[in-house]
């Protein structure tokens, strides 16, 4: 096939040397270190501008970690699942709740008597 197509030869996305001279020169940069509680080692690139944050997680177990490797930030406490009857025995007694009960109970069963229809 001879000239004459719409072809845009050697011009697609990253097509050709792309180095420092066409996309200038890269900003300065200094590498951090962190440590987490599990022994890893975490190197993140920050630029030389930029504020360093005191923790960051850790890449490969989620932890937090800190900058100092001596005393690695502990890993956070995780509070196991409370249901809503574990949060109710928190804030009512065993008595409180036998005293609803009978006083539920008790409403249920005169409503009865008077022939009230209870779902």
């Amino acid at each position: 096939m001879a000239g004459g197509g719409n072809a845009i030869r050697g011009s697609r996305v990253g097509a050709g040397p792309m180095g420092e001279a066409e996309r200038g020169e890269a900003a300065p940069r200094q590498t951090v270190t962190y440590f987490c509680s599990h022994h890893h080692r975490s190197v993140v690139t920050f630029s030389v501008d930029a504020q360093i944050p005191e923790s960051w997680d850790c890449p490969r177990c989620g932890l937090p970690a800190s900058l100092d490797s001596e005393n690695p930030p502990p890993a956070p406490k995780i509070e196991p699942y409370k249901t809503h009857l574990a949060y109710v025995k928190e804030r009512r007694s065993e008595k409180e709740a036998e005293d609803i009960l009978d006083e539920a109970l008790q409403l249920l069963r005169t409503r009865r008597k008077n022939g009230d229809i209870i779902f």
